[in-house]
């Protein structure tokens, strides 16, 4: 037997875990129904230095219980000591099913858990569900955005990572949660963290914006993003971007994409974006897409609601003035 591997009628109960607390909100919701559909508890695991506040709330999202490791080794994340407590926990308390935030912490954490307790991992899943069998069957993108794979588990715990805006929040709701508090042996980080600064980003995260205007290699200087600012401003939205901006021409450090943040808006804007399949992965679930683009036969239009045939340059200002008298 792998470590921590043990019979499997022993394992009962889903458990959630983000390093990211709207992220963990968000898992609750499936998580509630398969815990019901398993008749089993839902619990959060909660680690990091003076988080109790953070505990309350996932209480009043419907979680069952909360096992809380507070420790001040734990204040900023590092992948050693947080993997050395969700091993410990897992090891103790055997649950079923595990979910995992998708952030790049999260999954790297998901996958060295399962290295540790010799089990598999389905990254990324925008679905979850329990099959006749009684299996989890987690499902995923592949294939470049052509193809959904279905992914079912041999041995348990499953552990699975869930990426940002799958699944909505929850109401809150009055329900008596239990708080378990827990001294866990933390492993040495190998790592030391010498400082931190945040980065230089919009007050809005990608993956929350009801409105994103976003630009590929339409786009000529990266000086020209003030057009999409602007529009983006009288929108009361954020800005994007494609893959080949960030990482071809190293203009900016993240993305919209299938590799990239995958985002739900209400609105998404493409502005010079061809719209190959990776990109149309990330915003798949957007409610309207709305396409400007020279070229009348960019893929992009495809797949979107509304397209304009025209040049960003002409096309973005003209659409700002006329969206401000609108909403005057």
């Amino acid at each position: 037997m792998g470590e921590g591997e043990v019979g499997m009628s022993e394992f009962k109960g889903v458990w959630v875990f983000s390093e990211m607390q709207d992220l963990m909100l968000e898992m609750l919701t499936k998580a509630r129904e398969i815990a019901d559909k398993r008749q089993s508890e839902l619990a959060a695991v909660l680690v990091g230095f003076n988080v109790q506040d953070r505990a309350d709330e996932l209480i009043k999202y419907g979680v069952d219980k909360v096992y809380l490791v507070d420790n001040q080794t734990l204040e900023h994340f590092r992948l050693e000591p947080y993997l050395s407590v969700l091993h410990n926990l897992v090891v103790s308390y055997k649950p079923e099913i595990v979910m995992v935030g998708s952030t790049r912490n999260g999954k790297a954490l998901a996958a060295r858990l399962a290295t540790r307790l010799d089990v598999g991992v389905a990254p990324d899943c925008n679905g979850l569900n329990v099959d006749e069998q009684g299996r989890l069957i987690g499902e995923r993108i592949t294939y470049g955005g052509n193809a959904v794979a279905k992914i079912a588990f041999r041995v348990k715990p499953c552990i699975v990572t869930v990426p940002s805006r799958v699944f909505e929040k929850p109401e809150p709701k009055k329900q008596d949660g239990q708080l378990v508090k827990l001294d866990v042996k933390i492993d040495e980080s190998k790592t030391e963290v010498v400082d931190v600064k945040p980065l230089e980003t919009s007050s809005v995260r990608l993956e929350d914006a009801d409105v994103i205007v976003s630009c590929g290699r339409g786009l000529e200087k990266k000086e020209d993003k003030v057009l999409l600012e602007e529009l983006a401003n009288v929108l009361g939205g954020v800005v994007g971007n494609t893959r080949p901006l960030a990482e071809d021409r190293k203009w900016f450090t993240e993305w919209v994409g299938l590799s990239g943040h995958k985002v739900k808006p209400k609105l998404y804007i493409a502005c010079g974006i061809s719209g190959v399949i990776q990109h149309v992965a990330g915003i798949r679930d957007a409610k309207v897409i709305v396409a400007v683009n020279k070229d009348e036969n960019a893929p992009i239009f495809e797949v979107a609601d509304y397209g304009v045939v025209g040049n960003l340059y002409e096309i973005l200002p003209a659409l700002k003035e006329a969206l401000k008298k609108q909403l005057q």
